[in-house]
């Protein structure tokens, strides 16, 4: 799935008001992190990550195993914070942060 610009445009919007869910550390994406990362996405279909790690090309592959392993995709990233989106055909709308946030 790959996201036009007014796509990311409205999902960085809603991004910026949401606190993190899942922070990720030097250890990396463990099967727990990643379990965890998979309930977020599944109850709130767009999520923000923190990424604790000092190197810069450590924290793009981080980036990029999280996307690969949960199948969302990446709508920005801004410092040590990581927007995720992975759509939801099901999702509960008093738990999905699209349809919350639909309105900001």
């Amino acid at each position: 799935m790959t996201l036009s610009s007014a796509q990311k445009k409205d999902y960085k919007r809603i991004g910026h008001h949401l606190k993190p869910v899942v922070m990720v550390s030097e250890q990396g994406a463990s099967e727990g992190v990643l379990s965890e990362l998979d309930r977020a996405l599944t109850d709130h279909e767009l999520i923000k990550i923190r990424i604790s790690v000092a190197d810069r090309e450590t924290k793009q592959a981080l980036i990029q195993q999280v996307c690969k392993a949960t199948g969302a995709e990446l709508v920005q990233v801004i410092g040590k914070m990581a927007i995720l989106l992975r759509p939801n055909k099901k999702a509960n709308p008093n738990l999905s942060n699209l349809a919350r946030f639909k309105e900001i």
